[in-house]
């Protein structure tokens, strides 16, 4: 059983993660600009089945990895919270990309779309290295089975990223044109998921914990 604490932090994760411009975020929105929200829709459920792999792995290898080279826990720790301080650097850094520039792409049937949305959420070293070695920081094995906790976590990430992406794909067109005529709000956006990334990554470098038998 996850403790609420966990249950809180995995989601602000997600949240900053979801919010921070990268490949998923950008394809979605140029996709839906380019081609219409149900063309959007579809292009997500090929990143939903991307982060239900990465989840399945995830929950298979990590735990074995971690109790047979209990360094790797440690090492995988801090370039988690490296990481985490990367994506908040680059959500404040000067000339950083914004949320909504779509680029141009060309008409996909929904088959192209769905495999698209899921090689794209594959290839995403967001993602990576989120499941690797973020979403284990949350895992407190002193309340159960590494594995059903790696599984609860996952899918409150899963939740929130499909949901807000949803919400983004089927807001696309008005919300790039909004936030083209008032470019204070994509600063405000970057700078508040920079603040919540860079906090997070503080919390998992000093976070304690240490791997346990699922």
């Amino acid at each position: 059983m996850i403790t609420l604490g966990a249950a809180v932090g995995i989601g602000l994760v997600a949240l900053g993660l979801v919010l921070t411009p990268g490949p998923n975020m950008m394809y979605l929105v140029s996709r839906t600009i380019t081609q219409g929200r149900v063309a959007g829709l579809v292009s997500l459920l090929g990143v939903a089945v991307g982060f239900a792999v990465y989840l399945a792995a995830a929950v298979a290898g990590l735990t074995a990895v971690f109790l047979a080279v209990p360094a790797a826990y440690t090492v995988l720790k801090f370039a988690g919270a490296a990481y985490l301080l990367y994506l908040a650097w680059q959500a404040v850094r000067p000339g950083g990309r914004a949320v909504f520039a779509p680029q141009e792409l060309p008409v996909d049937p929904p088959r192209r779309l769905f495999v698209m949305g899921m090689v794209t959420n594959l290839l995403n070293p967001k993602i990576a290295v989120l499941y690797v070695s973020v979403l284990p920081q949350f895992v407190e094995p002193e309340r159960g089975s590494v594995a059903l906790q790696s599984l609860s976590l996952g899918g409150i990430q899963i939740g929130i990223a499909l949901l807000v992406n949803a919400l983004i794909v089927l807001t696309a067109g008005v919300l790039a044109g909004l936030l083209a005529r008032r470019p204070i709000w994509v600063r405000v956006q970057r700078y508040l998921m920079g603040g919540v990334l860079g906090a997070l990554a503080v919390r998992l470098a000093f976070d304690r914990g240490q791997p346990a038998p699922a």
